[in-house]
């Protein structure tokens, strides 16, 4: 008995050492994931010199270590997709935080690129080994003498890792990519709408990928293709077709076919670089021939759509106020008025208009005039005091003039993320907030902060192409939306053509030519 009791423990004990064998394998390894983010929506025809270090600075020091992981929408839902998984550390690597003056700040220098890219590879070579790299991108920075700012970031990054640790981006509908960046990368995830609700999804998408790949799960196949259609921003709206239908269909392949990811970049117009324009980005999983059928598909059908996405006309200044004031009488309020060209936040075609046409209940959110602000400060201003200034219209062209605003000072302050904003009660029930920079508001609570209370106005002027509308038409909070227009054809308009490109050959794209691979 006791010797066939030993065999069958020696049996159990050899099969439990086989099972436990056989499941190390399955056992999941810890991977190490970078991660970073490097962002900018670069205007390069708006006025005010370079982005050197300092200006990339201004807002706050770059986010180091731990900071990183909460540095933005697309990280976080990176962050939080990748914390599914018990055994993935992530290495926040130190990142800028952004632009002072945001979208209407111009070229980056080429110093500022190099003094902040340097400083997250540092901090990847101390982290090595990794087993992939998360960037957090937009895809229309711009950078002197430096032509594809995103593909050569994940250039350097690839000569750090190696050919064999995936990398992966996460952008901005408005990226002005080309095949460039999956070169060096294995995965783009783009954003599907604007306003862009589904940044996170995009960063938790990447997660999910990287983990994949560094697993052996997943071999990126990739396709790219350039329709060769430009268009300005204002008519990017995926609320409206066929910018929704353009989505639509590539969520419909996404859908339809295992394993494949598609993107779609509209293009960011108001950077002067070689990539500029739609770009389609197809991933498959070790699929080719798929990868250019979905590839050729939906560049196709962009060019067979791209009568339509030219197809709205805006309300000059003029006109636009008037039929604000029809609404008005008509009891169509809440009204918006976004004066959607306005790159450098001075223009002050649609306030000329309120003063003139003598409108009541406009808040005018906001007017960039930080002469205005610094002249308060300097005078010790107070709240009550009488205001007589002229304000805007100071930047260029596009700006129009300045306006003689006669009112009431109410507010001097903190107010949006700036340290400084103004405002000034003038006319019948009129308020106007002056602000340091462009500021594009787009949520209604926003406008909530000093004496400013939404119930006192009917008529709602901002600074905005599409992203207002997520707190004041997606909420059913506007009962009259007018999109207004400048008076000629200036930077942040729909006339591209107006614009002094050196990088670009507005003839390839249309509607201003034929691409040569239409022809």
């Amino acid at each position: 008995m006791k010797t066939f009791m030993a065999a069958l423990l020696t049996i159990v004990w050899t099969l439990s050492a086989c099972t436990s064998e056989r499941a190390t394998p399955q056992q999941e390894e810890k991977l190490r994931f970078a991660v970073m983010t490097f962002a900018h929506e670069t205007c390069t025809f708006c006025p005010g010199g370079d982005s050197d270090i300092e200006r990339w600075t201004k807002i706050r020091e770059p986010y180091v270590d731990d900071e990183v992981l909460s540095a933005g929408s697309y990280v976080r839902g990176f962050v939080a997709a990748a914390r599914e998984y018990k055994d993935v550390e992530l290495i926040g690597l130190e990142s800028p935080a952004g632009v002072f003056g945001g979208s209407s700040a111009s070229w980056s220098t080429e110093d500022a690129f190099n003094h902040f890219l340097d400083r997250m590879l540092e901090d990847l070579r101390e982290a090595m080994p990794v087993d992939g790299v998360y960037l957090a991108l937009h895809g229309a920075m711009a950078v002197r003498n430096i032509p594809r700012p995103e593909a050569e970031i994940a250039k350097r990054f690839r000569e750090v890792v190696g050919p064999d640790v995936p990398i992966v981006g996460s952008f901005d509908l408005h990226g002005n990519e080309d095949k460039e960046f999956l070169r060096w990368a294995d995965m783009a995830f783009v954003t599907k709408r604007y306003p862009h609700y589904d940044s996170a999804i995009q960063g938790a998408r990447s997660a999910r990928s990287l983990v994949r790949m560094a697993r052996g799960m997943y071999k990126s196949t990739t396709a790219t293709r350039k329709p060769g259609v430009i268009t300005p921003t204002v008519l990017q709206w995926t609320g409206k077709s066929p910018a929704m239908n353009i989505m639509e269909r590539a969520r419909r392949w996404e859908a339809r076919e295992q394993d494949v990811f598609v993107s779609v970049f509209y293009g960011f117009p108001w950077a002067d670089v070689p990539d500029v324009g739609a770009t389609v980005h197809v991933m498959t999983n070790d699929d080719q021939e798929l990868a250019d059928k979905i590839a050729d598909d939906m560049s196709d059908y962009i060019w067979r759509v791209r009568e339509d996405l030219f197809g709205e006309e805006f309300a000059q200044p003029d006109t636009a106020a008037s039929k604000a004031a029809e609404a008005f009488s008509a009891g169509k309020t809440p009204i918006v008025l976004a004066d959607y060209s306005d790159r450098s936040g001075d223009a002050t075609h649609v306030l000329r208009e309120v003063v003139d046409q003598s409108l009541s209940g406009v808040l005018i959110a906001t007017v960039r005039d930080e002469r205005v602000l610094e002249t308060l400060l300097q005078g010790n201003a107070q709240v009550g005091d009488r205001f007589s200034m002229d304000v805007g219209g100071f930047a260029g062209p596009a700006s129009g003039s300045p306006v003689q605003i006669d009112g009431t000072l109410t507010y001097l302050g903190k107010g949006f993320s700036f340290d400084t904003v103004a405002v000034v009660d003038f006319g019948d029930r009129n308020s106007l907030i002056i602000t340091p920079a462009l500021k594009q508001v787009i949520w209604t609570e926003e406008l909530a902060f000093g004496p400013l209370r939404l119930d006192n106005f009917d008529t709602f002027v901002v600074k905005s192409r599409v992203h207002f509308r997520r707190g004041f038409d997606e909420t059913g909070f506007a009962q009259t939306i007018i999109i207004v227009d400048a008076p000629g054809p200036f930077i942040g308009t729909i006339h591209l053509d107006a614009l002094p490109y050196e990088n670009v050959t507005l003839t390839d794209y249309y509607p201003y030519g034929t691409p040569p691979q239409r022809q």
